[in-house]
């Protein structure tokens, strides 16, 4: 395969053989959170699952790239929703996304830009805020990331170039894998969670998809997910974990 796009499940069964996953964790397994954010209002942890808002065990992947930061990952109903916890500093972002009904998906890039929409029928929502009290500043967006090129390698036949162009715009470009020889430029959003380490997320337009990352720059590697449909319909989803190691190729300065 590859010089085509595909639907985002079999772009999750081309990333399974060999990927470079980090192991879930049960650190915060029991633990129960405050949350200052725009809707919920407290997130409990248990044993796979978490309870937010309305949503009452939902199953979950739950991670940490480095002590005491952790990606709190899963499905409710239709929207993904994913929480990066730094609980160390007592901070939160939260992530829904969502993905573009069939009659959305129908339209043109054109039709939606002349509209005046983004050219994808993605939506995140994307909220900042304090867990337990804190008084710590939340997280915020960052160009910590724009202007490099950096090199990910996912599996053993997986890896992918990205180009962070601006805060909202990125190339992603496949160098080996199901998807090899396709690129494009897609939307995108980028969170300082801590120093060298970046909440990425972006939202792609012509196979509707959601990504979400955190990189560490430090440690160069990455670990999240990627959220869409497992055909070319809405009949069904799929949200399957990813993880990485980068490399930096070079970067573009002004």
């Amino acid at each position: 395969m590859g010089n085509e796009f595909i639907p985002v499940g079999a772009l999750g069964d081309g990333f399974a053989p060999g990927a470079d996953l980090l192991e879930p964790t049960d650190e915060l397994s029991g633990a129960s959170f405050e949350l200052d954010l725009d809707g919920p209002d407290q997130l409990r942890l248990g044993d796979g699952v978490a309870s937010w808002g309305a949503h009452a065990d939902v199953p979950v992947r739950v991670t940490s790239i480095r002590p005491g930061t952790y990606l709190v990952d899963g499905l409710a109903g239709e929207t993904s929703t994913t929480f990066a916890l730094d609980t160390e500093a007592g901070l939160v972002t939260m992530i829904e996304g969502r993905l573009p009904s069939e009659q959305v998906r129908a339209e043109s890039a054109h039709t939606r830009v002349r509209r005046g929409d983004e050219p994808t029928g993605v939506t995140a929502r994307i909220v900042h805020g304090a867990l337990d009290g804190s008084t710590a500043t939340v997280h915020a967006p960052t160009d910590e990331l724009v202007g490099l090129r950096n090199r990910y390698t996912y599996s053993p036949n997986e890896s992918y170039e990205h180009i962070y162009l601006t805060p909202e715009l990125f190339t992603w470009h496949c160098l080996e894998g199901v998807e090899r020889g396709l690129a494009d430029t897609d939307r995108c959003h980028h969170i300082a969670i801590r120093d060298g380490l970046v909440l990425f997320a972006w939202r792609e337009k012509i196979v509707p998809t959601l990504g979400v990352l955190l990189i560490d720059l430090h440690g160069m590697r990455t670990d999240g997910k990627i959220f869409g449909n497992n055909g070319f319909d809405t009949s069904s989803v799929v949200n399957f974990p990813v993880g990485a190691r980068a490399e930096v190729l070079g970067r573009t300065t002004s």
